[in-house]
């Protein structure tokens, strides 16, 4: 009984890890695509100064 216990907790853990990887490779592709629209934006504005849209 312990064993198939441990299997299926396996089973859960490895399933709720792979769902969360998945969520935070979704969130990643994102921010890159936000980033990188920064840079494509930002310089088009103009504004005198040409720079990162962001402060760090």
């Amino acid at each position: 009984m312990v064993p198939i216990l441990l299997v299926l907790l396996l089973a859960l853990i490895l399933f709720g890890a792979g769902f969360a990887l998945k969520i935070l490779w979704w969130i990643a592709a994102i921010v890159l695509v936000v980033w990188l629209l920064g840079f494509i934006i930002r310089p088009a504005a103009g504004g005198g100064r040409r720079g990162r849209w962001y402060r760090w």
